[in-house]
């Protein structure tokens, strides 16, 4: 017999949360067989739970956390005051193995700062990176990391490498992905100390390193994997969401549909020890479907084992 798999839901993160999160993680187990837990305080979420009666009650436990951590609070602040946080609750219960798998897409920093207090690192790796899927004309790639560690050092950018191939290899089913660099050029030369140094050490420890990669050619498709510290890929991204908003008005939804973040449900955190997927603050009830699903298929592929793997086989320099 199959063991069921778990994925603890933050019901409370998210804009539009609790209401929003609750339809999207019911919807996620109607279309795949596992179980969730919806942490968060018990008494909205049994509210929200009146309205879907026919829901599956054996695949769904409810799990109190009196406590919300906000978007505009400062996470280590804000997790220090409230233990009863539910992304904190959550992620705990991930690190207890009560769930496989964690989702959030409540404050981004509390999320990773939560995911990576329960799980620890993995060995080998210094930093965490959020993995986002960005749309190129042939197939879709990998970003990292945009918004987990803002201050990097060059065997950091290694490591998003090793680990963003992973993912590439998983999530996307690209048997050797190509690693490029973002910067300011392609040349060797071109970029801060930080891309320079990353570009000898990437070119020097990987074989699927192309190069650099140039801003405009990011959604060009010429890396299935590009790297960069989480400060620019952050900028990289919110600059691209900004545009998709822009462009739905002048010319059609269209872009949108191909860009939109509802499309894969959400970005891994890659790195700690844990299943752990960050969904936008905006998510619709799909986008978190698919989040929630895309936490349990994680789980189901052994992601973390097979991250860790290609850590300790590239053996990645770590400070």
């Amino acid at each position: 017999m199959t063991t069921m798999i778990w994925v603890a839901v933050d019901a409370m993160g998210g804009d539009e949360a609790p209401r929003q999160v609750v339809d999207g993680a019911l919807a996620a187990t109607r279309d795949v067989n596992f179980g969730i837990a919806l942490v968060g305080p018990a008494a909205r979420i049994s509210d929200e739970l009146q309205r879907h009666p026919e829901a599956d009650r054996a695949r769904v436990r409810l799990v109190d956390a009196p406590d919300v951590v906000t978007m505009e609070e400062s996470p280590t602040a804000a997790l220090r005051r409230k233990p009863g946080a539910s992304i904190r609750i959550a992620a705990e219960a991930v690190a207890r193995g009560e769930a496989a798998a964690l989702f959030s897409a409540g404050h981004t920093g509390a999320t990773v700062m939560a995911a990576h207090a329960a799980f620890g690192m993995l060995a080998g790796v210094d930093r965490p990176a959020l993995a986002v899927t960005i749309p190129t004309p042939n197939r879709p790639a990998v970003l990292l990391d945009v918004g987990a560690s803002v201050e990097c050092r060059p065997q950091h950018l290694l490591q998003f490498a090793v680990m963003g191939s992973v993912y590439a290899r998983v999530a996307l089913g690209i048997a050797a992905p190509r690693v490029g660099l973002l910067s300011t050029g392609e040349e060797a030369t071109k970029g801060n100390g930080l891309t320079r140094e990353s570009h000898r050490l990437l070119k020097s420890s990987l074989s699927s390193f192309i190069g650099n990669v140039e801003a405009r050619d990011v959604y060009r498709g010429h890396a299935d994997v590009i790297v960069c510290d989480g400060f620019t890929g952050n900028i990289a991204l919110k600059i691209s969401e900004g545009l998709v908003e822009v462009l739905e008005g002048l010319l059609s939804r269209k872009f949108s549909e191909i860009t939109d973040d509802s499309d894969n449900g959400g970005a891994p955190l890659l790195g700690v020890n844990g299943v752990a997927v960050v969904g936008h603050g905006r998510s619709s009830a799909d986008a978190v479907r698919k989040g929630v699903i895309m936490a349990h298929r994680f789980a189901s592929d052994s992601l973390i084992q097979r991250v860790q793997d290609d850590i300790a086989a590239f053996a990645v320099p770590h400070q």
